[in-house]
């Protein structure tokens, strides 16, 4: 399946170039091999491929962001010998996930201006701390330990991942969503580059969804949490019951 929609992609685009200049001309044609990946027990992450081709010479960058929310960090101190919370910094518009690839080094792709406008690199991300009453050293500071933690739990991606490119038309690149990574709808955008400036960009929407048993659960614990925790509760005691029944059976 997926590597028939791939062959007929690709087959689409050569038809597209080779037929210049009969028709407008399509700089970029990119798709996903999967345009959702199911969570079900047992998940252990995702491989995604992203194909397409690109008529003439330039480079490529792809991508991916997960859905944002406020994220907050927080500082540890030994006090009075006990370790604790002694500082914390919320960052808004944190992604859940954020990966990039690119045919060459980000600083030989695209100038610094066009790099911070479209969030092309971890270091370009729009996080801004919500409170306006901190002082930039600091922020600095939070902002790298959260990506460190990012990247730490797989969720960031520490460095740039590989296109290949074949015959100066087609590329290829695989996304790797590990197996913590958030459900929603993640963004995938794809640049297409020419001396240093965009001539064409494409976005398409990749959906992680919770299937299955699993899914069920956690709709339930997300519209009912009160009957949720209720249940969850009784579960517990039920459990406790009936390991202390089969121990006093055992014994």
């Amino acid at each position: 399946m997926m590597g028939g929609r791939l062959i007929l992609l690709l087959t689409m685009a050569v038809g597209l170039f080779g037929d210049m200049p009969a028709r407008a001309q399509q700089d970029l044609v990119a798709d996903l091999s999967d345009h959702l990946v199911a969570i079900t027990t047992g998940f252990t992450g995702a491989n995604v491929l992203l194909f397409g081709a690109i008529e003439g010479e330039g480079e490529i960058v792809v991508t991916v962001t997960g859905p944002r929310s406020d994220v907050t960090v927080r500082r540890k101190a030994r006090v009075a010998g006990i370790w604790a919370n002694v500082e914390s910094v919320t960052f808004a518009n944190t992604p859940s996930f954020y990966a990039v690839a690119a045919t060459e080094p980000l600083d030989q792709v695209a100038p610094e201006d066009i790099r911070v406008r479209q969030e092309i690199g971890v270091e370009n991300l729009s996080m801004r701390p919500v409170s306006r009453d901190i002082d930039p050293q600091t922020a600095d500071a939070f902002r790298a330990g959260l990506i460190r933690n990012k990247i730490a739990a797989g969720l960031f991606a520490d460095e740039v991942l590989p296109i290949t490119v074949l015959s100066n038309r087609l590329f290829r690149t695989r996304i790797q969503l590990p197996a913590n990574v958030a459900i929603g709808t993640y963004t995938v955008a794809v640049y297409y580059l020419r001396d240093g400036s965009a001539v064409h960009a494409q976005t398409t929407p990749l959906v992680v969804s919770k299937t299955g048993i699993g899914a069920d659960v956690f709709l339930f614990a997300h519209t009912n949490s009160a009957a949720y925790g209720v249940l969850a509760i009784i579960v517990a005691v039920a459990a406790g019951w009936l390991a202390a029944w089969i121990g006093r059976k055992v014994g």
